[in-house]
C-alpha cells in the first residue's frame, strides 16, 4: 500500500499518539492528531488528508459531525473507531468502523475497505 497523508481525530491523547506511531510504522505520514470536532475540521482544511481515522465520540463535538462537515468540501475516505462501534453502525450502516482495541492487520484491512468504499461511491 502506498504512503498516505492521514489525519487522526482522537480525544484520548495516548490513544492518538499510539495510533499515529502504528500508522507511521506502516509507512504513512500523520499530518495531525486532533482532539475536538472544530480542530479536526480546521486540520482537514490545512493538511488535506488522503484518509481520516476518526473516533466517534469526542470530548468536544462528534467525530461523525466532523466527517460530515469536512465532506462538504469534498469526500475523504475515513474510518470510524470506537470502543462501541454499534453506535456508528446505527448512524452510518455503510461506514468502515473498527472496534477498539485493534491491531495493525485489522487497521490495514480497514484502510483498504475505506478506499474501496470511496471508489464505489
Amino acid at each position: 500500500m502506498e504512503s498516505l497523508r492521514i489525519l487522526v481525530v482522537e480525544d484520548n491523547a495516548m490513544i492518538g499518539i499510539l495510533l499515529a506511531e502504528m500508522l507511521e510504522e506502516m509507512g504513512h505520514d500523520v499530518c495531525a492528531i486532533e482532539e475536538t470536532e472544530a480542530n479536526a475540521v480546521a486540520a482537514a482544511i490545512r493538511c488535506r488528508p488522503q484518509l481520516m481515522i476518526v473516533d466517534v465520540g469526542l470530548g468536544e463535538g462528534s467525530g461523525v459531525s466532523a466527517v460530515d462537515e469536512i465532506s462538504r468540501t469534498g469526500s475523504v475516505p475515513h474510518i470510524f473507531i470506537s470502543g462501541d462501534i454499534s453506535r456508528v453502525k446505527v448512524l452510518r450502516p455503510w461506514a468502515v468502523a473498527l472496534q477498539k482495541p485493534f491491531r495493525e492487520p485489522e487497521l490495514e484491512r480497514a484502510i483498504r475497505r475505506a478506499f474501496d468504499a470511496g471508489a464505489a461511491a
